[in-house]
């Protein structure tokens, strides 16, 4: 038996970046996620985000792939929001994701910065957020070549 462990840090978004998770309802979202993903295996770190996305902190083990994590916890939470009228009109997460590894050294501090989601958006929207992670890790070429 092999024994495996990839944090990865997940970053998925509302349907066409819609601000429709009110800080009311995104406890009670995000704590339904965390317990769905657990009964299949799922181990969820830390999981908080803002009005129109997700950050999560994922431990991955064998067997497991980020398509099919995603697929569980996207899927199977907007049907519960929608079953259980969290939102007034019918909810969606958008297809895409953002996912990138973390080093073991590097968990506390992707945790302290995924706690802290609504201190940070004060001072930086999403789509800023989005284009700093695409060119940090290299899914687009920065503009410094």
């Amino acid at each position: 038996m092999g024994y495996v462990k990839i944090w990865v840090h997940l970053v998925w978004t509302t349907k066409n970046h819609k601000p429709v998770l009110a800080r009311e309802i995104r406890p009670g979202i995000f704590n339904h996620i965390r317990e769905n993903a657990g009964s299949k295996g799922i181990y969820i770190d830390i999981i908080n985000g803002y009005v129109d996305h997700v950050h999560c902190l994922i431990s991955m083990n064998s067997g497991q792939s980020i398509d099919k994590i995603l697929m569980l916890m996207k899927g199977e939470s907007s049907n519960w929001i929608n079953k259980n009228k969290i939102t007034p009109f019918k909810f969606g997460w958008q297809c895409e994701y953002f996912a990138v590894s973390v080093g073991e050294s590097y968990v506390d501090r992707v945790r302290k910065y995924i706690m802290n989601q609504e201190e940070h958006h004060r001072r930086k929207s999403f789509e800023d957020e989005y284009q700093e992670f695409m060119r940090k890790y290299g899914f687009v070429a920065s503009a410094e070549g």
